[in-house]
C-alpha cells in the first residue's frame, strides 16, 4: 500500500497509437512531505502523515508551524494520514512525488464529491413523479412519510435534504501516464470533486499490486514531425511535378 495527494486540475483526453481515445482526470501533484510518522507502540496502529500545498506564515498558525517544522518543511495547507503502508520505508522529512505511482498500476482515488444543495426526492433518490396532468395535484411530492403504526416516520425514510459534498471513492482506476515535468498524473475515467480540490490517491484495495502493461501515446511532438514531413514530402514532390514539366 502507498499513498499521495494531489489537486484535481480537470479532464482531457489523450490518444493511445492504436488509435483508442482515452478520457483521463489530470491531478497535480505538488511535493508531499512525510510530517508524521505513527508506530503501533506509541500511536496503537501504523500511519503516516503526509502534507502538501505550502501556504504563508501568515495564514498558519504557532501548533501547525510547529508541527511541520519537525520535519524541517513550511507550513501546509493540507494534512491526512495513509494507513496500511509499511513505515518503515519513510522518513520524517521525506519528499514524495509523482513517480510514487508507475503507468498501468491501480489505484483508488478519494475526493470530495461536488455540492448540489437542497435537492428534492426525485433528484437526490431517483424517485418516480407522479402524474403531469393538472388534475393530479401530485406531481413531485415525496409521497407518503409512513404507515398506519407506529404513527411516526420512520428512521431511514429518504426524503429531499442536502445532496453532495460527501467523502468518495472510486476504485480500481488506472494509471495511464506520469508526468514528471509537469508534476502530473493521468488517471483513467473521471474522478470525484470539482476542479481545484483535494484528492487523495492509494493503491487499490481490490486489485492491490495487480499491474497492466504501460499504454503507449501519441505525443504532440510526433504529431508535429508527422505533419513537418508530410507538408516536405508534399513540397517536393510539387516541385518534381514542375520540374517534368
Amino acid at each position: 500500500m502507498k499513498g499521495i495527494l494531489g489537486k484535481k486540475i480537470g479532464m482531457t483526453q489523450v490518444f493511445a497509437k492504436d488509435g483508442k481515445l482515452i478520457p483521463v482526470t489530470v491531478v497535480e501533484v505538488e511535493p508531499n512531505v512525510v510530517t508524521q510518522i505513527k508506530t503501533m507502540e506509541k500511536d496503537g496502529y501504523e500511519a503516516i502523515q503526509l502534507a502538501t500545498e505550502t501556504v504563508r506564515e501568515k495564514v498558519s498558525n504557532k501548533p501547525k508551524m510547529g508541527h511541520t517544522a519537525k520535519a524541517k518543511t513550511e507550513p501546509k495547507r493540507f494534512l491526512r494520514e495513509i494507513r496500511g503502508v509499511n513505515v518503515a520505508d519513510y522518513e520524517l522529512g521525506q519528499v514524495l512525488s509523482a513517480n510514487t505511482f508507475e503507468e498501468g498500476e491501480f489505484v483508488d482515488v478519494t475526493g470530495i464529491s461536488k455540492g448540489k444543495g437542497y435537492q428534492g426526492v426525485i433528484k437526490r433518490w431517483n424517485q418516480t413523479r407522479g402524474p403531469m396532468g393538472h388534475g393530479s395535484q401530485y406531481h413531485r411530492g415525496v409521497g407518503s412519510l409512513g404507515t398506519m403504526l407506529p404513527m411516526h416516520v420512520l428512521k431511514g425514510k429518504k426524503m429531499a435534504g442536502h445532496m453532495g459534498h460527501e467523502q468518495v471513492t472510486v476504485q480500481n482506476l488506472e494509471v495511464v501516464a506520469v508526468d514528471m515535468e509537469n508534476n502530473v498524473i493521468l488517471i483513467k475515467g473521471n474522478v470525484p470533486g470539482p476542479k481545484k480540490s483535494l484528492v487523495i490517491i492509494k493503491t487499490a484495495v481490490k486489485k492491490g499490486d495487480q499491474k497492466n502493461a504501460p499504454i503507449e501515446l501519441i505525443t504532440y511532438e510526433e504529431v508535429k514531425e508527422e505533419l513537418v514531413e508530410e507538408t516536405e514530402n508534399k513540397e517536393e514532390s510539387s516541385q518534381e511535378e514542375t520540374t517534368e514539366e
